[in-house]
């Protein structure tokens, strides 16, 4: 109890081994870890739109629609950051860990491929913009 108020604290493990401590005042230790997952990857799509590369902070919009179209539009180019970053082959260093978020590998491999001459553009660009639209073959 904290305050009176019941309180749930789970411990487990990331998948690099590091303990993790949640704790939580709502919710099953099931609940509580799915919520935990769900919310990590909001944060580090939040971190990746402020920090890693989309610096929308700079933007200082104001207007409410401005800023929710200009939300819209990063958060596909996450995405397709991410679909690139998972297709590139990761440096680690001694840690264990990856030299490079998946997102900086998938942004800085945009990034080089829309900075080709044109020739080699196009066809990086194609292959690009498909992995945004799954094939109607794998429906």
């Amino acid at each position: 109890m904290v305050y009176g108020q019941p309180m749930n604290v789970v411990l487990t493990k990331t998948p690099d081994g590091e303990a993790l401590i949640i704790a939580s005042n709502t919710g099953s230790v099931m609940t509580i870890q799915a919520r935990y997952r769900r919310r990590f990857r909001i944060e580090c799509l939040f971190r990746a739109l402020k920090t890693q590369g989309f610096n929308v902070e700079n933007t200082h919009m104001t207007l409410h629609d401005h800023v929710e179209r200009l939300l819209c539009l990063l958060t596909i180019a996450y995405v397709w950051c991410v679909l690139v970053g998972l297709l590139q082959e990761a440096n680690f260093k001694s840690h264990g860990r990856r030299a490079w978020s998946v997102v900086t590998l998938g942004l800085r491999t945009l990034v080089r491929s829309l900075g080709r001459p044109e020739d080699q553009a196009a066809v990086d660009g194609l292959f690009l913009i498909e992995l945004l639209m799954p094939s109607q073959t794998a429906l």
